[in-house]
């Protein structure tokens, strides 16, 4: 990168949205020079804008024969045809749509075409599956057990516990009162 010269100033660019002055500097500039060698555009026409900036307002938005409005389902056919087989080059699907530019169909796929491929294949595949089981969440357990006692059944689920055997430590095992015992026996003879 090569240093700055000293009293040179840097010039000072316009940033976001565009004016109609603006808009109509750039149109009557490439009217009488062409859509040439950006860099002179920008300064030539007296714009305080990038040259990339002046390239693509005049590409994607003053360019005369540029198509506005709606897509038609034949060209979103052919938007899907295309992808299918081209991918995300919106250009290349761009020259294959008179009037309509790349930034308009990217925007469009990804805004509206998109989803409503992910949507499709949704469908598709939970009708085309086998039944789907769904998952039962703690909620859903509990409101059929109230639909259930609505109803009057007299099938009810038996939740209740025996406190008795839960605390029950007459069993033999590691958890038993004799492992207990032992465990307390140990620990007393170990003490001096």
């Amino acid at each position: 990168m090569a240093p700055k010269k000293d009293g040179v100033s840097k010039r000072v660019l316009n940033k976001g949205a565009w004016t109609a002055e603006e808009d109509a500097k750039l149109a009557e500039y490439i009217e009488v020079h062409g859509a040439k060698r950006w860099k002179t555009i920008a300064i030539k026409a007296g714009l305080n804008r990038c040259s990339k900036s002046c390239r693509l307002r005049w590409l994607n938005y003053l360019k005369p024969n540029i198509k506005r409005g709606k897509i038609s389902d034949e060209e979103e056919d052919m938007i899907l045809r295309l992808h299918k087989l081209l991918g995300n080059r919106w250009s290349l699907i761009a020259g294959r749509l008179p009037g309509r530019t790349d930034n308009e169909i990217k925007n469009y796929w990804n805004s509206h075409l998109s989803k409503k491929i992910n949507q499709n294949v949704k469908t598709e595949q939970t009708s085309s599956s086998e039944q789907i089981v769904p998952h039962k969440t703690w909620e859903t357990i509990q409101i059929e057990e109230e639909e259930e006692i609505a109803k009057g059944s007299d099938e009810k689920f038996d939740l209740s516990i025996d406190v008795n055997e839960l605390f029950d430590f007459s069993t033999q095992g590691c958890f038993g009162s004799e492992w207990v015992d032992e465990f307390l026996e140990l620990d007393d003879q170990e003490k001096p």
